[in-house]
């Protein structure tokens, strides 16, 4: 069976990131084609970039850096759990992406996000990058709007139909990982 992370890309203090991805958990609780586990950035000590060789080569010095490569090469797929900050991705998580390198290789990724107009220009500016790692996205996604989705732009109150987005992304994000494995895995 394959696993998927849950990666919560917020790290901010009152981060409203934490519900988010409770509610992804919950839900992905419920299948029976894979299993979810919660990776949560703010538990991960990831300073910027600061490997002497560059991470395609594969030459990790840091304990941090090793600790967190073997986190993602543990992964077959990764649902993305993010804000949108300045019309972008949280910094923390472009840093956890740049940290290593053939780790992310010939796996799939889906993502959730959240923000004023539902965190979309996130995703977007997101997407270049994932496949520069090799990552293959799925088009479908979450965008929960901080206006419709939260109340008093705090709690999480996701619509009804959410739901269902939901469904379908991780529907699309259990396809494309299985069928990545076979890619990863000696003939």
């Amino acid at each position: 069976m394959i696993t998927i992370a849950v990666v919560l890309a917020s790290t901010r203090p009152g981060r409203r990131g934490q519900a988010v991805a409770e509610w992804v958990m919950k839900h992905a609780a419920q299948r029976a084609d894979a299993r979810f586990e919660l990776v949560d950035l703010a538990d991960f000590h990831l300073p910027d970039l600061d490997e002497p060789v560059p991470p395609a080569a594969g030459r990790y010095t840091h304990d941090h850096t090793r600790t967190w490569a073997r986190t993602v090469a543990g992964y077959d797929g990764f649902l993305f759990v993010t804000p949108e900050y300045n019309h972008s991705a949280p910094g923390k998580l472009k840093n956890a992406l740049d940290r290593v390198h053939a780790e992310w290789h010939d796996k799939a990724a889906g993502f959730v996000s959240y923000g004023i107009d539902g965190g979309v220009r996130a995703v977007e500016a997101l997407r270049p990058v994932l496949g520069a790692l090799r990552i293959a996205d799925v088009s479908a996604q979450v965008a929960l709007s901080m206006q419709h989705d939260f109340t008093g732009f705090t709690d999480f109150t996701p619509g009804e139909h959410q739901a269902a987005r939901l469904a379908t992304t991780l529907d699309q994000l259990v396809a494309w990982s299985t069928a990545l494995a076979t890619l990863r895995t000696p003939a």
